[in-house]
């Protein structure tokens, strides 16, 4: 019988229809040499794939990251080789750590050029094998669907997070005979994540047991798309629950039994009644050293139950009484019928005792300051929520905006908190905002920045001119490296070292993006210009001048234990 004669394709474009494959919506990107094979096949594909030119391929990737975030789809970006692919690291790692499904795929020189130095070749795979769940370079067209399938499958299953594909530019080039069904990895299979049936058994134990249990909740939660069990089992149980930075939103803050957020500078309580709770039921977070300071000091006089999905978390950081690994939606589930209703009426009251002490002592002071000149990043943030009813998508830089954000914004809709929290990324912000608009069309997408992060990324104001992209941009200007400066003041004996920042003209360089901008210094013009930017139906920049030389407390000083939270 004589074989039927396929349709050849080249490398480029059977990776387009890879990721069409993927069910691929929208790519960020830069295009350069050793990708412009790919670029060009894109030219045809202008329906189905919608590419986003970004002016920083550090941009790319965090709007990758950003979209990622607010769907629980995985990002994609373009980047060429060489310097394009390199500037992708500080995404690459910012995703890795923050467990964001992201498929990075680079341009490479030709196959008969690697190892040689050629012209802008980078040895990508070695430079992210650290930083990625996998990697691969392609070296032959063929291997193509294949290898985009296994990424999506890699990407996705499990904890997420990065992955890499580096293709030469020959394979690009090279012609293959496209057969759909290969492109598929493992249609069938499913995570199926192993824990020992009795620990649900002996964890609803622990939970009925305890006098004062705790929960601390983490970015697992909202990655599982668990919001729902997680409320249901908090209401059951009478539960205290906290966050960790990436976990805000994930439990509505305007909830009885919602505490506040943990970490160097969460709320006092939330940090403080760690070191008290006879129970702690951690879900979805990996115990890392922001929110446990001194591991020496930590929790040690209580049982930990906890939910993870990546084994390799378990017994890392804290030792645990009960692992239950696996995804914290299906967990959750099989533990609620094994409790009981209960009611911790008295553990409650010591959250309630430590979060007047702290209003008292800092929030007071922080939404009706005396000296009214000089706006607070907490009046702003607040007023922010206020208006907003607690229901935009936030997406803050790094810093003390970052914390004040998390502090004062009330998040009351799941999955709005979006920000860099492993790695700490200046710059991060903008670009991430960008791509969580093209998640959210019809939700309020607010970047919150500082002066400092903002110029790390500014460019990417290119991108909301030429793709009108109604994101709205809050900037708290103190004119300052906000957070290395209060560390400098509280423990290196005020020496400002290289922290104060001359910045330019802030509105004047928004307004040449063609972006709508006002610059709010007082009260009166910050409700007023916030008002106006909320009602906005296209972008807006508001710069808001804050108190230059202020701290953010509560704050727990690096080495310390929670129990050593300073007030002031």
């Amino acid at each position: 019988m004589k074989r039927l004669k396929m349709k050849k394709y080249n490398g480029a474009s059977v990776l387009l229809k890879s990721l069409l494959c993927q069910n691929v919506e929208i790519i960020f990107g830069y295009p350069g040499g050793a990708i412009m094979p790919i670029y060009d096949a894109l030219y045809d594909y202008s329906d189905s794939l919608k590419h986003i030119l970004t002016r920083h391929e550090q941009g790319a990737i965090h709007a990758a990251e950003g979209y990622a975030r607010v769907t629980g789809k995985t990002g994609v970006c373009f980047a060429t080789s060489g310097p394009g692919a390199t500037n992708l690291l500080t995404g690459i790692a910012d995703a890795m750590l923050d467990s964001v499904p992201i498929v990075c795929i680079t341009g490479q020189v030709s196959s008969n050029l690697l190892g040689t130095d050629a012209f802008q070749e980078a040895n990508i795979i070695s430079l992210t094998t650290s930083i990625t769940k996998w990697n691969f370079q392609i070296t032959k067209a063929n291997e193509i669907p294949y290898a985009v399938a296994k990424a999506f499958f890699i990407a996705q299953n499990g904890r997420p997070g990065p992955v890499l594909l580096d293709i030469t530019k020959d394979a690009q080039f090279e012609f293959m005979e496209y057969v759909k069904e290969s492109f598929f990895f493992e249609k069938n299979k499913k995570w199926h994540p192993f824990f020992n049936a009795n620990d649900i058994k002996k964890a609803a134990e622990l939970i009925q047991q305890a006098k004062k249990p705790y929960m601390l909740v983490g970015h697992g939660v909202s990655i599982a798309n668990a919001e729902k069990e997680l409320l249901e089992f908090a209401e059951k149980t009478d539960i205290p629950v906290a966050c960790t930075l990436l976990g805000l939103s994930a439990f509505p803050c305007d909830h009885s039994l919602y505490v506040g957020m943990l970490g160097m500078h969460g709320n006092y309580g939330a940090n403080i009644l760690t070191n008290e709770a006879d129970l702690i039921i951690a879900i979805g977070m990996r115990f890392d050293d922001r929110v446990t300071g001194n591991l020496n000091t930590y929790a040690k006089q209580a049982k930990i139950i906890h939910i993870e999905i990546d084994p390799t978390e378990i017994n890392k950081n804290v030792f645990c009484d009960v692992p239950l690994v696996g995804d914290a939606k299906n967990i959750l589930k099989l533990l609620l019928p094994e409790v009981r209703n209960n009611k911790h009426n008295l553990w409650m009251q010591e959250f309630r005792k430590c979060y007047e002490k702290e209003y008292h002592s800092i929030i007071k002071n922080e939404f009706f300051p005396n000296d009214n000149q000089n706006l607070k990043m907490a009046q702003v943030i607040n007023c922010l929520s206020e208006l907003t009813n607690g229901s935009a998508v936030i997406v803050t830089d790094v810093g003390q905006h970052q914390m004040s954000a998390a502090r004062y914004y009330k998040f009351k809709t799941k999955n709005s908190m979006i920000t860099s929290g492993g790695l700490g990324t200046m710059g991060f912000a903008l670009p991430a905002a960008i791509g969580a608009k093209f998640g959210a069309k019809d939700r309020e997408v607010i970047a919150i920045i500082g002066d400092g992060g903002f110029q790390m990324n500014i460019q990417e104001l290119g991108v909301i001119m030429q793709e009108k992209i109604p994101v709205k941009i809050i900037i708290l200007n103190n004119s300052f490296l906000g957070m290395v400066r209060q560390w400098q003041e509280l423990f290196f004996e005020n020496r400002l070292s290289f922290t104060h920042m001359q910045n330019p003209d802030f509105i004047q360089i928004v307004k040449g993006y063609g972006i709508k901008a006002k610059k709010a210094v007082n009260k009166e013009q910050l409700e007023e210009y916030m008002r106006e930017m909320i009602l906005s139906k296209e972008s807006y920049f508001l710069e808001v001048s804050v108190e230059k030389e202020e701290n953010i407390f509560p704050m727990i000083p690096s080495g310390a234990g929670v129990s050593d939270v300073r007030l002031s």
